[in-house]
């Protein structure tokens, strides 16, 4: 069996699209492995849990039998693909419990492949955050998203010199189509065979980076 993914979906900072990405995330992942488990670790609305309520599970990390059960989750080398939606609340928590657990050598040792999505802002707290971030996490293992959306330019050049997923900006109105709770990336795509529309494209060039990821930590394809 090839290793199992675990993708954390994350920022210190709110209002940067990150549940944007772990929805994309997630439907990719159900449409390509038919089958997903997200877990949402929020305090605001909408969250991943409104927009994708059969595929997730609420989580809390605010005590010590809440990290030890989701961690516990984690760890499992089932085959069926993990997202943490995790809230910015939470980032200093979790991973500080991710270091001191020492979730990096444990998921190898059990063949799971951890995936940090970082989404990145421009405010020197995403800077240090992602600092913290180089010193626990193996640099092919981490990510920095750069949401256009959020960034409107260059991405800092902090963040520059690690691994990068670009997505791109949506013009306003289909941002505002997407934002919709009933909408669905794959949904989308099997109603519009048009490739050539915006969104269309927009969608499977996500899943597309989404897959080139997905194969190289779980088969350690390039």
């Amino acid at each position: 069996m090839s290793r199992t993914p675990v993708y954390i979906v994350c920022s210190p900072r709110p209002f940067v699209g990150k549940t944007l990405i772990a929805r994309l995330l997630a439907e990719f992942l159900y449409l390509a492995r038919g089958s997903v488990t997200a877990f949402d670790v929020n305090v605001k609305e909408p969250s991943l849990l409104d927009y994708l309520p059969r595929l997730t599970e609420t989580a809390e990390i605010d005590g010590t039998f809440g990290k030890i059960q989701l961690m516990d989750r984690l760890i499992v080398h089932d085959g069926v693909a993990k997202v943490i939606d995790l809230g910015f609340h939470a980032f200093d928590e979790f991973f500080g419990t991710f270091a001191e657990i020492g979730f990096i050598k444990e998921a190898a040792r059990r063949q799971i492949a951890p995936v940090v999505l970082f989404v990145a802002d421009t405010d020197r707290n995403s800077a240090r955050a992602y600092g913290s971030l180089q010193d626990i996490v193996p640099p092919r293992q981490l990510f920095v998203v750069d949401n256009e959306h959020v960034l409107l330019g260059e991405l800092p050049p902090v963040f520059a010199r690690g691994r990068i997923l670009r997505i791109r900006a949506l013009p306003p109105f289909l941002k505002t189509y997407i934002d919709r709770l009933n909408f669905s990336f794959t949904g989308y795509l099997r109603a519009e065979p048009d490739a050539s529309t915006e969104l269309n494209q927009w969608i499977r060039r996500n899943y597309t980076a989404f897959r080139d990821i997905e194969l190289e930590m779980t088969q350690g394809r390039p």
